[in-house]
């Protein structure tokens, strides 16, 4: 089958969202509601395990805070201060603070102009999704996206496989004509269980995760003045990924 379909996850793949944008905010949401939590760097590493902004949280009390004694209700505190959470990223990006990584908008915008369709499966909320791509894309750019698979829509989250199987539903496509796109060991999992082909692009939280069976492990997608690195696959003489490069991948058995 020929390639169809680009599905992208969006933390960490689209841009480099999570030290320096939802970190951040999750801090931000923590001061608000007057606790004491806060994630540097290497614990959100660890925290970057578990997928989900609330399960994130829960995972962070159950296992780092033994000393936090959770009130009746705080499965509502965690609900709050995922709104919370939320609203500090949307500001944050409105000013410009989490710029796309290389080459996603110039392939992004060759997909279109050549009829690829193109979707999003991410774990974060659609809100977060439309905030990213207002600001760090276009305005309106969410439109660019026939489906967008976000947040609760499936009640299993990466490294479960159902918000892959739930785009690919609703894009009426088999997985054979499409190519995914992430970041993660938990992405990848999610998107080979549902079958489809997978090219990653590494970042520091993920650079030493287990990539097996990957079409190709990059640095990033490469721009012309600055190549990618390639960290396993075959190039093929590119500087960058583009769709002839996307459809040799996608042909290979």
């Amino acid at each position: 089958m020929s390639l169809a379909a680009l599905i992208f996850d969006v933390d960490g793949t689209l841009a480099d969202t999570e030290r320096d944008g939802h970190r951040l905010a999750f801090n931000a949401a923590f001061k608000e509601l007057g606790l004491d939590w806060v994630w540097d760097v290497p614990t959100y590493g660890r925290l970057l395990a578990v997928t989900g902004g609330k399960e994130r949280m829960q995972h962070y009390v159950g296992t780092m805070r033994p000393d936090y004694a959770k009130p009746k209700d705080f499965d509502d505190l965690v609900a709050q201060l995922h709104q919370a959470k939320t609203r500090h990223y949307t500001a944050l990006l409105a000013h410009g603070g989490i710029p796309l990584r290389p080459g996603v908008k110039r392939l992004l915008q060759a997909a279109r102009a050549q009829g690829l369709r193109l979707a999003i499966a991410t774990t974060t909320t659609p809100e977060n999704v439309t905030a990213l791509l207002t600001h760090s894309l276009a305005p309106g750019s969410e439109t660019w996206f026939e489906v967008i698979g976000a947040g609760d829509i499936v009640p299993a989250k990466k490294p479960a496989a159902d918000i892959y199987f739930w785009v690919l539903q609703q894009m009426g496509l088999e997985a054979a004509q499409c190519l995914a796109f992430e970041d993660s060991e938990n992405g990848l999992k999610a998107s080979q269980g549902a079958g489809l082909k997978t090219v990653v692009t590494i970042n520091d939280y993920t650079r030493d995760h287990d990539f097996t069976g990957a079409r190709a492990v990059l640095s990033d997608l490469g721009e012309a003045d600055a190549p990618f690195q390639v960290l396993h696959g075959a190039a093929q003489g590119k500087r960058y990924v583009d769709l002839e490069l996307l459809r040799l991948w996608h042909a290979v058995p």
